[in-house]
């Protein structure tokens, strides 16, 4: 659907993927201004059914396809691909993320397309990226969680490695693919020429993983779990309170420090040679936490939260996602949003990140039915 709204208002997207990395980055194209055409299978993408849902639809469909218009093509029959091809014609970006050789399979390929669109950015997303003795190899987020380097940091000291919750390694690679995207079109608008992004999901995970290879090959640390806290960072954990909560604190400053030490009422830690430096508070953090915990204990969490605020210390709850759905903030910055679904019901979800000042984004619409934009194929196919 085409916008005036947006930084993206100008670009048109043609979106071939499914489930999580490919859509999510399409979500946040769309959330931009851009037109984002997706194409679905027959039987519809599987998000429209993954996670929890309502009434036989997922609830997160509504958002990973929101500001989308949804067209059916069999992408396995010459039909299918001819329609896709007339698709391409007019779009600014592809996204892809099928396993590597399929969209060449298909005749899809970016060869394919750009000898009748030079200017197209053909973006794919796939678990091993496509080269290197693994990119035939299928891939998902988790694996890709697991070669990045981050299931390895995740979870408690003394327990198994974890995963977040959430698909973090399939979002990772849908920021990423945003960014090849725009930076891509940005290159276009000097040479007038597309080029293709290639984004491997291990990767996009492990880019996030700081000086990890230094640390290891030259530190000789090799990162491992260690539960709520960051090793050598101090103070920076989640604190117990009289009523119960907990209370995030994040101290480690120099200055930050010293108001926590001001607020806590105890100047004197700021010269303890225990925790008269970073490095030093990083050594002794373990000392450091049990004194901090020891004064939270004795405060509730508004009081204790009152008081941080007060004396400039960062601080806050850990959230479950009905307290964001309240919380003054998120509402204030409109980061939780309505959208009512194809069947009628009003549904919560996340704002458009960043803001414009300028050219705001926008959600305009809700995941759409299934094949409820077929008629979008031969009008752009005449287009060209």
């Amino acid at each position: 659907m085409r916008t005036q709204n947006g930084p993206l208002h100008h670009i048109r997207v043609l979106e071939l993927g499914s489930l999580i990395a490919g859509p999510f980055a399409g979500q946040l194209l769309g959330d931009y201004g851009a037109e984002v055409i997706k194409v679905e299978p027959p039987t519809g993408d599987p998000m429209r059914t993954w996670g929890v849902c309502h009434e036989g639809q997922g609830l997160w469909w509504t958002s990973i396809a929101r500001n989308k218009s949804s067209v059916v093509l069999d992408l396995r029959s010459s039909e299918g691909q001819a329609a896709a091809r007339r698709l391409a014609v007019s779009a600014d970006v592809v996204i892809e993320n099928f396993r590597p050789g399929q969209v060449e399979r298909w005749g899809l390929g970016y060869d394919d397309l750009v000898a009748d669109n030079p200017g197209l950015i053909m973006v794919h997303v796939s678990g091993y990226g496509r080269s290197g003795p693994r990119a035939a190899e299928a891939g998902f987020g988790s694996i890709g969680e697991g070669m990045g380097g981050i299931r390895h940091t995740t979870g408690p000291a003394d327990g198994p490695s974890s995963r977040t919750g959430i698909s973090l390694g399939d979002s990772l690679s849908g920021m990423f693919a945003v960014i090849g995207a725009l930076a891509a079109l940005a290159e276009r608008a000097e040479s007038g020429k597309g080029q293709e992004v290639d984004v491997a999901l291990y990767e996009a995970v492990a880019a996030l993983m700081e000086s990890s290879l230094a640390d290891a090959e030259v530190g000789g640390v090799v990162r491992g779990r260690t539960g709520g806290v960051l090793p050598g960072v101090a103070p920076s954990n989640a604190y117990p309170t009289l009523d119960g909560a907990e209370v995030l604190i994040a101290g480690n400053a120099q200055t930050v420090f010293t108001r926590l030490c001001e607020a806590m009422d105890r100047p004197d830690l700021v010269t303890d040679e225990r925790f008269a430096t970073h490095v030093d508070r990083g050594r002794n953090a373990e000392e450091l936490d049990a004194l901090i915990a020891g004064w939270t204990a004795t405060l509730t969490a508004d009081d204790l939260l009152a008081l941080l605020a007060e004396a400039g210390v960062p601080s806050g709850r850990v959230y479950t996602a009905l307290d964001a759905l309240t919380d003054p903030h998120y509402l204030a910055r409109g980061m939780v949003q309505r959208l009512t679904s194809t069947s009628g019901v009003d549904l919560p979800t996340t704002g458009v990140v960043p803001a414009f000042s300028r050219t705001p984004g926008s959600i305009r619409t809700p995941g759409p039915a299934l094949g409820s934009h077929d008629h979008l194929v031969e009008p752009l196919g005449q287009e060209a």
